[in-house]
């Protein structure tokens, strides 16, 4: 049984996994190296994603397997962290304390504030 939920997390993962590939592109494309836009995009974005699923899930009995396709696999492979983390790393070592800030405290308000957005949504 733990082998069908892996095969349909990495199935969710994949799909997100390509979708954020795709928005980095976007967020290059238009805005340049200047700034993470694609990141920027993906963790904001996956942030409501994920707050529709959890507040689908509350208000509907939402099996298991459904769980792993779209939180763990989707949001999972869409969002991404790591890449929050390094991009902010970055900033810090060359000393861009005004963009490292413009990026930090946005990143994570509208983070927080797209999951209750996609909890309230549905609720």
């Amino acid at each position: 049984m733990i082998i069908e939920y892996m095969l349909i997390a990495g199935l969710g993962g994949f799909a997100g996994t390509c979708g954020r590939y795709l928005t980095g592109v976007a967020g290059k494309k238009l805005f340049g190296d200047k700034y993470p836009a694609g990141t920027f995009a993906v963790n904001v974005i996956g942030c409501f994603i994920i707050g529709l699923f959890v507040g689908l899930w509350t208000r509907h009995d939402m099996s298991p397997l459904v769980n792993a396709l779209l939180i763990s696999g989707f949001c999972g492979g869409f969002t991404t962290f790591s890449s929050f983390s390094h991009d902010s790393f970055a900033m810090i070592q060359k000393g861009e304390w005004w963009k490292f800030i413009c990026y930090i405290v946005p990143s994570v308000a509208l983070g927080l504030l797209m999951v209750w957005l996609g909890i309230k949504c549905v609720a």
